[in-house]
């Protein structure tokens, strides 16, 4: 399905009935990384999948920034008219969580994995994967991530949802930075999950299904 958002198409699967649940991947995925997740989620909830611009079948941009990505989804959310929504993103997609519920009151549980506030938020060898290759390839996702985000206090303050921050003990983003996504978010709950690496719980895995449907219904 298309939805024509923000001056792009975002192209998103629609599975399952209940509650809405918009799921969003990270940087350089699509959709499809959720597959084994939504197989339980759908049991539970309307979950909607988009590709982020950019990525998947969604509309190619010459550069991109985690703030029109967060306009995107909140278009997104106006456009199928979804309220009482919960938003679940994983590392940039929880970057564009933070903003999007930061603006827009339709999300009312957010769910981030792997998120950062700033680009030393990332612990430094995914940086130095990250410059590499954009050296060889001046891709965009790469200079997204290495320029962004820039993401204050005022911003975590604002949001409203109830809030779920996840990390793996293992993350590619420091732990300082995720117990500051915490903090800053008023009534934020912090897990960090021993053994887990940045995606290991989550790409193709049911596991995030299962956290987010706990914490969705609490």
């Amino acid at each position: 399905m298309i939805a024509h958002v923000n001056g792009i198409d975002l192209f998103y699967e629609k599975t399952g009935e209940g509650r809405p649940l918009v799921m969003v991947h990270g940087n350089s995925e699509d959709h499809t990384i959720f597959n084994e997740a939504v197989e339980l989620l759908k049991e539970s909830f309307t979950c909607y999948c988009p590709d982020s611009r950019s990525h998947g079948q969604s509309t190619k941009v010459g550069e991109l920034h985690y703030e029109d990505m967060a306009e995107d989804f909140i278009a997104f959310l106006e456009a199928l008219d979804l309220h009482d929504v919960v938003f679940y993103g994983f590392s940039d997609g929880g970057i564009i969580g933070i903003l999007a519920a930061a603006k827009c009151a339709r999300i009312t549980t957010l769910i981030t994995s792997g998120a950062n506030l700033t680009p030393n938020g990332a612990k430094p060898a995914l940086r130095l994967l990250g410059r590499t290759i954009y050296l060889f390839t001046k891709d965009p996702k790469m200079a997204l991530m290495l320029r962004e985000p820039w993401i204050g206090d005022d911003v975590l303050h604002s949001i409203k949802a109830k809030t779920l921050v996840l990390a793996g003990s293992k993350d590619l983003v420091t732990e300082k930075e995720t117990r500051q996504i915490a903090a800053g978010i008023p009534g934020a709950e912090l897990r960090i999950l021993e053994g887990e690496g940045h995606g290991s719980y989550i790409v193709h895995k049911r596991k995030i299904g299962e956290i987010i449907r706990d914490f969705a219904a609490e």
